[in-house]
């Protein structure tokens, strides 16, 4: 009778390994990438100084002219208007060489 349930056992571990493997990769071709693209544009947003030159995700592109951290938010300066959004709208940023 013991050989009966060693004999399950080992058998519904054999027939659980193709879905932990399957958990397991989808873990590091969806998720993992997912949360290093999170923390880099996390860094970015932290990164923006007064004078960068930004684009929004909605295609915005202006030049930071001044900051809000209590509001998380940046004005920026497109041609001849100023427009304020907030850090999480910025799709990428060139950093000003002027510094």
């Amino acid at each position: 009778m013991q050989e009966f349930f060693q004999g399950q056992l080992g058998q519904s571990i054999v027939q659980l390994l193709p879905l932990i493997a399957i958990f397991g990769l989808m873990y590091l071709v969806m998720i993992k990438p997912q949360q290093k693209r999170k923390k880099q544009e996390e860094e970015l947003r932290k990164s923006i100084t007064i004078g960068d030159e930004v684009v929004t995700i909605g295609g915005i592109m202006g030049r930071v002219v001044s900051m809000k951290d209590d509001t998380d938010s940046l004005v920026i300066e497109t041609g001849s208007d100023k427009v304020k959004i907030k850090k999480w709208a910025v799709a990428s940023c060139n950093k000003s060489e002027n510094k």
